[in-house]
């Protein structure tokens, strides 16, 4: 019998590493799909917030630089929290509420203010795109207030925007558009290369401030003056209207000169009675992140279904290798399955797993039914052999008898009689062997004393001993009583004599003994006649074997009693054994449960 599988070789093993590969690949697959994806959302997420809170800084900034309060500011701020989704809440640098989009908003407020909203003094952040060495204006360019031309000169300036455009177009072939300014007057503007620098077709009345500009220039020119003067800064030129109005329109872009400082402290001055006072704005998550696990764009689709389909193509291959390693040696098992039953193949061990286990298992019951059908074979060719002894001497008597050459007396019929009775013993014999190979050999158990039935055999076969001038003893301790079937015990035993008398030669001598060991009984028939060489001790059970080979039946017997013992012993739940020494003795033992 091959031995058992090792764990390293185990079929199971190498199933569950594959399994666990698999799963670990999968697990490992999916991790990184949902970090990737979940990176990627989270990082879109972030990027419109930070849209949405420059949106909403933006737009609260420009609110507040055309108004003069925050009293119509509710309406702003419920659209601006629709669209975006966030939260959002306007109040004095008290934080007293000023307006909020929502109630609940008001109750989670955090420690920090998410921005200050002052269309006069804008935070760096929005600034528009200085240099390092540029001084932009802090001031929201939205905030004009005084400077906010009426109707009439709107539409005036307007028309002299639109000549301006015409000239160019003609002198110089350039194409512009008008774009007009928060304080609603207009500029021209080239459509490729930007602001338009104007030289031969500019007009004085185009650059020259409108009344309203030049009241409103006037009052910044005295805030200018006095913020000089407080600050000792020595003022060049005269500031004629002209003059002032260069100086505004460069205090909208970049501070000029020595007078920056000034010019942007006195615009804060002249615009903050037209502009909302400083506000804190706070901007809260809504109460559920909106951050999907998966990405279910065109794009996130598509990696999903590419580590689908690789995790499906490793698996399929994976699997396709152990497959086909286990289906090879399967084949190969079912064609020696289907060979023919004269055949006996042997099947190639190719693995050390439960399939090569397998395999060899296989192979040796191959060899066990080569062994089963030789003896098969053997076992028809003996009873053949022993059946044709008898019927043969009695067709034999009985023809000579016919034919006259026999008298049918009474001494013919006596051996006519003992053949019988030998063909008989022969196919009882045989029918008990039938009977224990089926299963259905049954046993009368009672209780008995092992002592009084070897003492009847004892007497039984005194008389063969004797006409073999053998010596037949018998040593027994008390108390031998047993489970058993006496007439099937009888049988053991004295087939058992029967096999000693006939191979003990004259002068020798046969002793029998039983006494009680630990969980039965044992009893031991010992003879001092020729033995049994080791190399025939595996097959003295079997059928029809003899030590002759020349199957001669000059020392009796058919061969078929000591295979009974066996078969009977083993009926009877016990062990029957056998040791000899060639030329010295020979002992049998059986050994019955209690």
């Amino acid at each position: 019998m091959a031995p058992e599988v090792p764990l390293r070789n185990s079929l199971l093993l190498r199933l569950l590493i594959a399994s666990f590969a698999i799963s670990l690949v999968s697990i490992a697959a999916t991790a990184w799909l949902t970090s990737r994806s979940t990176t990627l959302a989270i990082k879109q997420e972030r990027g419109q917030i930070l849209a949405d809170d420059a949106t909403i800084q933006n737009t609260l900034e420009g609110f507040a630089a055309v108004h003069r309060n925050w009293d119509e500011a509710g309406h702003t701020v419920q659209e601006l929290a629709r669209g975006t989704g966030r939260g959002i809440v306007i109040t004095t640098r008290a934080r007293e509420v000023i307006t909020a989009s929502d109630r609940s908003d008001v109750d989670r407020l955090p420690l920090n203010a998410s921005a200050v909203i002052d269309p006069l003094h804008l935070s760096p952040s929005s600034d528009q795109g200085a240099g390092p060495s540029e001084q932009v204006s802090r001031i929201d360019p939205r905030a004009v207030g005084p400077y906010l031309l009426p109707t009439a000169e709107r539409k005036k300036l307007r028309q002299l925007a639109r000549q301006e455009a015409s000239c160019l177009y003609d002198t110089q072939g350039m194409r512009t558009h008008i774009v007009e300014e928060p304080s609603g007057r207009p500029s021209l503007r080239a459509f490729r290369s930007g602001a338009v620098t104007l030289q031969t077709c500019a007009t004085k009345e185009l650059l020259a401030p409108t009344p309203t500009e030049a009241k409103a220039l006037t009052e910044l020119t005295a805030l200018v003056r006095t913020c000089a003067e407080r600050n000792r800064i020595r003022i060049e030129e005269p500031l004629t209207i002209n003059a002032q109005f260069r100086l505004a329109q460069a205090g909208f872009e970049q501070g000029a000169s020595d007078l920056d400082d000034c010019v942007e402290e006195g615009r804060r001055e002249q615009l903050a009675p037209h502009v909302a006072p400083a506000a804190l704005l706070f901007v809260t998550s809504p109460a559920q992140s909106a951050t999907p696990v998966f990405d279910l764009s065109r794009a996130g689709t598509l990696r999903v279904l590419g580590t689908t389909c690789l995790i499906l193509s490793a698996t399929i291959t994976i699997t396709a290798v152990i497959a086909i390693r286990l289906i090879r040696p399967l084949r190969k098992l079912t064609n020696a399955a289907r060979a023919p039953s004269g055949r006996h193949l042997r099947i190639p061990i190719t693995t050390k797993d439960e399939i090569g286990y397998l395999a060899a298992v296989l192979n040796e019951l191959s060899e066990r039914r080569e062994r089963t059908d030789e003896q098969r074979r053997v076992m028809v060719s003996d009873i053949a052999h022993e059946l044709r002894t008898p019927l043969s001497n009695i067709r034999g008597w009985l023809d000579a008898a016919q034919d006259g050459l026999a008298d049918p007396d009474s001494s013919l019929v006596a051996s006519l009689q003992e053949e019988a009775g030998l063909l008989q013993h022969i196919i009882d014999d045989l029918q008990v062997l039938a009977a224990a190979d089926a299963g259905s050999l049954r046993l009368n158990f009672r209780e008995l004393n092992l002592r009084e039935l070897a003492e009847q055999s004892l007497d039984a076969h005194q008389t063969a001993a004797q006409a073999g001038r053998l010596a037949l003893t018998g040593h027994f301790t008390d108390d031998l009583t047993i489970e058993g079937d006496p007439v099937r015990l009888r049988q053991v035993l004295g087939n058992l004599l029967s096999n000693a008398i006939r191979h003990t030669p004259p002068n020798g001598s046969i002793t029998v003994s039983a006494y009680r060991v630990e969980g039965g009984v044992e009893l031991h028939v010992a003879d001092t006649g020729s033995g049994i060489r080791p190399e025939d001790l595996p097959r003295i059970f079997d059928r029809f074997w003899r030590a002759e080979q020349s199957r001669s039946r000059n020392t009796g017997g058919s061969g078929l009693g000591l295979s009974i013992v066996g078969h009977l012993v083993q009926a009877h739940g016990g062990k029957v054994s056998v040791v000899s020494s060639p030329g010295t003795e020979t002992v049998f033992t059986v050994r019955l449960p209690n």
